[in-house]
C-alpha cells in the first residue's frame, strides 16, 4: 500500500475524532483543569487540554505506542511525546537511529519530522497520576483498532512499557485475530516475530522513574530502535 491522498484523508478524520473525544468524564476534567490551572514553569503557555492524536509518518512501517499523554507534557503541547523528559530521551533515539529529523521536540511548530515511523498512545488523554483505569483504555481502544485497520504499511509495533505490550495484544484479539498462547510476556527488547499481525517489540518506557533509576539507558533506548532498523531493513520506495 502507499500513502496515498484517500488514506491520508482517512487517517487525519481519525485524529480529528480523537481530538474532540469526551467518552471519559475523569479524563475530560483532568485534561481541562490542568490545562485552566498550569504548572508555574508554563503559566504564560496556553495548553492543548485535548486529547491528543497520533504523530509522525502515518506511511511508515513502525508503530510505536506509548502509554498516555502526559499533563505538563503532551497534553500542554498537543503532540506525543513533546514537552517531557520521556519525549527528550525518545526523540534522542529516534534522531540517532534517523527515524526523526533532529532529536529535540519543544512544540507543535518546532519542525520536527518522523520517517518511517509513527506514535500513537493506547490513552490519548492525560490521566491523574499517569495511570488510565482499565475502562478509560476500553473506552479509547476503538482508535487504535481504527489505526490498525487503516495502516497496512505496519509491520512492527515497539511497545513502551508492559501496558502497551499488552494493550496491542489485547487490540488484536478484539478484531477478531489470533495471538500466540501462552500469550507473549513483555520485557525489554522482547521480540515476537510470528503469530500476530504485526513483528512486536518491546522497551521500557522512557519515564522518569525508569530514566531516573538507571532501569533504562540510552544505550538501552538506542539498541530498540537500531534493532528495529535492522529487522525491517531499509524502506522499500513509496509514491507520493
Amino acid at each position: 500500500m502507499v500513502y496515498n491522498d484517500p488514506m491520508k484523508r482517512v487517517f487525519e478524520a481519525i485524529q480529528e475524532e480523537v481530538v474532540s473525544c469526551r467518552r471519559c468524564p475523569r479524563l475530560v476534567a483532568w485534561r481541562e483543569e490542568v490545562a485552566v490551572t498550569r504548572r508555574r514553569a508554563y503559566r504564560d503557555q496556553t495548553y492543548w487540554g485535548r486529547p491528543v492524536p497520533a504523530f509522525g509518518d502515518p506511511g511508515g512501517r513502525i508503530l510505536v505506542l506509548g502509554l498516555a499523554p502526559a499533563a505538563h507534557g503532551a497534553n500542554r503541547t498537543g503532540r506525543q511525546f513533546t514537552g517531557d523528559s520521556s519525549g527528550d530521551w525518545l526523540f534522542r533515539a529516534l534522531h540517532r537511529a534517523g527515524f526523526a529529523n533532529q532529536a529535540e521536540s519543544v512544540s507543535r511548530e518546532d519542525g520536527l519530522q518522523l520517517t518511517d515511523l509513527l506514535i500513537t498512545s493506547p490513552a490519548r488523554c492525560a490521566p491523574p497520576g499517569n495511570k488510565p483505569t482499565r475502562e478509560e483504555l476500553k473506552a479509547c481502544s476503538s482508535y487504535l483498532m481504527d489505526e490498525l485497520r487503516l495502516l497496512k504499511r505496519i509491520e512492527l509495533i515497539v511497545a513502551l512499557g508492559g501496558i502497551a505490550w499488552n494493550t496491542y495484544l489485547g487490540t488484536v484479539r478484539a478484531m477478531g485475530l489470533e495471538v500466540p498462547s501462552p500469550k507473549p510476556k513483555f520485557g525489554h527488547l522482547a521480540y515476537v516475530d510470528e503469530g500476530l499481525p504485526h513483528r512486536l517489540l518491546g522497551s521500557f518506557h522512557p519515564s522518569r522513574l525508569n530514566t531516573q533509576t538507571g532501569r533504562l539507558t540510552e544505550a538501552m533506548l538506542d539498541e530498540v530502535f537500531f534493532t528495529a532498523r535492522e529487522r525491517l531493513g531499509p524502506p522499500p520506495e513509496r509514491v507520493p
